[in-house]
């Protein structure tokens, strides 16, 4: 437990460190920094490459996750595991990137009306499939051999400083867009190479595998978990990445990078889950091998009241002074504030739910949400194909909170259906109103003529009004006992 202690406090400090790193990069200097047009193309090639790199590796990241402690054998160097592994974002890589050479002319024709900046890089998508496939699967790999930090670190933290030096020489005109697109491809190239440095320091891996034991460990059931876990992976990334990419097929790439900034202002509010979930998630799945119901419908109705008070909390910090926040970035930007407002429903409702995930993905029900999200991803790309030529940047914020409102609701009701279990009493009720009131006292006040002054008045009072709220029901939980290096009671 000393190891998993520390290095949850490491990755804990890291992860807001990156976030941090990561609103400077992407609300204060990008915006200032590159044009509309050039921010639309960076997201756009990211968000379209990482996609396809997620479905490179054909499930071998989630194989390795459940699998891995059956080879794992230091002496004989896992048996040849890290060579085999690699095999698959290899082929994958191969067949991706033929399909991509094949169907290029299509591909391009969906954006040479809108966004033909995009034709003129898009053979960089190439180079920027290979390394994020890579890194991902290397990552996992690191992670099963619990050497976590290192990765935490390459990527939350350096490579949003060397976006930031990137962004920084290309504005001071040292660098053509040529270059620019080059070096930005090149960073991931970076990553992958101090990823791979770190496995061979800390593990020396044997690239031959020995294939009679690989055979001999359930084989075909780790390919049958993987490509099913494969395709609800690919479905989940799908929900984050196809807005930009669906927005840059209708709209100008300007709009893309508006709406980039737009969507990127939510995540905030979802920035306990994660925390939450790193805390709570183990307790839940051994917890399913007790068959212990009544410790998971604990957790699951206090990750639910803890997280829906934090959220709303930041939903309201969030909504109550994105008008005026816009105000500091060019001109144009300010279209995203009705976006930020939509994402930040269907976000501050997957906080309300609580660790339905973890209680289904956990259990012997886990095909059940793997459907979900492929019948997802579905459902999201039909909408923004309705909803963005009908309502632009604002249709693809409502196709994406959309997708947050069913999936949450099926992942609600499949856990109710099979195990009883649910997050809600009348707490959550006085939270949901708590934040209602304040939302409704505050946000329709005119606006001070200081905007450093509207933020601190508008900030401060929904601080005073909601904590006096909740804390006059009493729900205010012991955070000391919630931080990393504490053992969580649940």
């Amino acid at each position: 437990m000393g190891v998993i202690k520390r290095q949850g406090i490491k990755n804990t400090i890291i992860a807001y460190t990156g976030m941090a790193i990561g609103f400077l990069n992407l609300i204060v200097i990008q915006p200032h920094f590159l044009t509309k047009e050039e921010l639309g193309l960076t997201r756009i090639l990211y968000s379209f490459a990482l996609l396809l790199a997620m479905m490179v590796p054909l499930g071998i990241g989630n194989a390795t996750v459940k699998f891995f402690p059956l080879f794992k054998d230091p002496d004989r160097k896992n048996h040849g595991f890290f060579g085999f592994m690699s095999l698959f974002p290899l082929v994958g890589y191969i067949i991706t990137a033929a399909l991509i050479f094949i169907f290029k002319d299509f591909i391009l024709d969906q954006f040479r009306t809108e966004s033909p900046l995009f034709l003129e890089f898009f053979d960089y998508v190439f180079p920027l499939i290979f390394f994020n496939a890579f890194i991902a699967v290397f990552a996992v790999y690191c992670n099963v051999n619990f050497k976590t930090t290192i990765p935490t670190f390459l990527n939350d933290i350096l490579v949003r400083v060397l976006t930031v030096i990137l962004v920084s020489v290309y504005y001071l005109k040292w660098l053509s867009l040529d270059g620019f697109i080059a070096w930005f491809t090149a960073i991931y190239g970076i990553q992958l190479g101090l990823l791979l440095l770190y496995i061979f320091i800390f593990d020396k891996p044997k690239i031959k595998i020995d294939w009679w034991v690989i055979r001999e460990k359930k084989f075909f059931e780790l390919m049958r978990y993987g490509l099913l876990l494969w395709f609800a992976g690919v479905a989940s990334l799908g929900l984050k990445y196809f807005d930009s990419i669906m927005i840059g097929k209708f709209m100008a790439l300007s709009f893309v990078g508006i709406y980039t900034i737009a969507a990127f202002v939510p995540t905030i509010i979802e920035a306990p889950l994660n925390a939450f979930e790193r805390i709570a998630g183990s307790k839940i799945a051994f917890a399913w091998s007790e068959n212990d119901l009544s410790q998971i419908q604990s957790i699951y109705q206090k990750s639910s009241l803890y997280m829906f008070m934090a959220g709303g909390f930041l939903f309201l910090l969030v909504n109550l002074n994105i008008h005026t926040l816009l105000q500091f970035l060019p001109e144009g930007y300010q279209q995203g504030e009705l976006v930020v407002i939509i994402i930040s429903i269907g976000t501050l409702y997957n906080m309300a739910t609580g660790l339905n995930a973890p209680v289904l993905f956990n259990s012997d029900k886990y095909r059940y949400g793997a459907v979900y999200l492929i019948v997802l991803a579905i459902v999201i790309l039909s909408l923004q194909m309705l909803l963005i030529p009908l309502f632009g940047i604002y249709g693809a914020a409502i196709a994406t909170s959309v997708a947050a409102f069913i999936y949450n609701s099926l992942l609600l009701f499949t856990v109710w259906k099979f195990f009883k279990l649910q997050p809600f009493d009348k707490n959550n009720l006085w939270v949901l109103f708590s934040i209602m009131l304040v939302f409704a006292a505050l946000f329709f006040i005119p606006h001070h003529h200081s905007r450093y002054l509207d933020i601190l008045l508008r900030s401060g009072l929904a601080t005073l009004m909601y904590f006096s709220l909740i804390r006059y029901k009493g729900l205010l939980p012991d955070f000391g006992d919630m931080m990393p290096w504490k053992k969580v009671k649940f």
